[in-house]
């Protein structure tokens, strides 16, 4: 039996991960270590609690004694954890340093003396900054970070490198698209633009809605990475692409239609400081690994709503309390000032 341990597993892509190890690894048995944070949410595995093959540890992965003591016999090793949410970085960017970077500097160094198989770091396609229209980034590209986020994850896979070649610990690296998908935290786009607007609240859109994401299906990004996990080539960084380009107004657009609401709830509110227009990965290296995407972004923004209308019981609890303090803090003053949708999406 391979042993796993996962960290940040209660989170989004974390819990979806789990639950392809467990289902498409009858073998597999999975250590998950989560700080729960406002973003870790127990609800997310709790239809594999009582596996025997699962086990939960709550703690921080800066914590190197509790770290190394919940790698003892463990194969492989998945970081997905992490702060996250470009916004929350620009209100207070030393968290995402602390967890991120260093974070990942104590995870390596564990692995380094435990000996394990394989390391899976989970980075981002927002370390190669901006991406100007008809150019892809390509694993070898500079990193050109713009926000704290970006470049904590650009830090942290600056420590994978470094333990790559100065103990050849066998580290693979993989940098994903935009995610959509179920049980999604709401401070994400597609999940605070269908919770609002099933709340009939106004969704708030930064400067003008054109800046441009390619919409990744959390389940086929789990399929890359657990391909990758197993068969990668160990030192090598892999992007994780969709081709399913498309601009935040569009999506916001859709998502109204998806659920019957009007258009007339789009408010287009001030740019965050900073945010990039455009991402756009070249993912040729991962496909030579037999990897192709398998669901367009309507199919994968459809199915992500249809979960949040299904599941009001899970968003509903995560919007109370301390998601509202954010909420009001990041979006008030903005929706103050807002510009209505004009209808025309030129």
């Amino acid at each position: 039996m391979s042993k796993y341990l996962v960290t940040g597993g209660c989170g989004f892509i974390g819990s979806n991960f789990i639950q392809r190890l467990l289902k498409q690894h009858p073998e597999a048995s999975v250590v998950n270590l989560d700080k729960l944070t406002y973003a870790g949410n127990p609800d997310n595995l709790r239809d594999v609690a009582d596996d025997p093959r699962y086990r939960f540890v709550q703690g921080d992965i800066t914590d190197a004694a509790l770290v190394g003591q919940a790698m003892q016999g463990v194969d492989y090793v998945v970081n997905f954890a992490a702060e996250t949410h470009v916004d929350r970085s620009l209100m207070e960017p030393g968290s995402f340093i602390h967890t991120d970077v260093y974070g990942a500097y104590v995870l390596l160094e564990a692995a380094r003396q435990t000996g394990i198989k394989r390391f899976l770091h989970m980075s981002t396609d927002e370390v190669y900054g901006d991406v100007p229209e008809g150019e892809e980034s390509l694993e070898t590209d500079q990193f050109k970070p713009r926000s704290p986020y970006s470049a904590s994850k650009a830090g942290a896979e600056m420590q994978c490198h470094a333990y790559i070649e100065t103990y050849g610990l066998p580290v693979v690296i993989a940098r994903p698209a935009n995610n959509v998908g179920p049980r999604q935290h709401v401070e994400k786009f597609v999940p605070l633009c269908t919770t609002n607007a099933l709340q009939d609240l106004p969704l708030p859109i930064y400067g003008d809605g054109k800046q441009q994401r390619d919409w990744l299906f959390v389940e086929d990004n789990c399929e890359a990475l657990d391909l990758l996990l197993h068969e990668g080539e160990p030192g090598e960084a892999y992007n994780i692409g969709a081709s399913n380009h498309r601009y935040n107004i569009d999506v916001a657009e859709l998502i109204l239609d998806l659920l019957e609401k009007p258009r007339s709830l789009i408010r287009f509110v001030e740019d965050r400081a900073g945010h990039d227009r455009r991402y756009c990965v070249n993912y040729d290296r991962l496909q030579a690994l037999g990897w192709a995407p398998r669901h367009d972004s309507a199919l994968g923004i459809q199915t992500a709503v249809e979960w949040y209308l299904q599941n009001r019981w899970w968003w509903e609890k995560v919007r109370d309390g301390d998601f509202q303090e954010y909420y009001d803090k990041q979006y008030g003053q903005r929706l103050a000032t807002a510009q209505p949708y004009s209808g025309a999406n030129e």
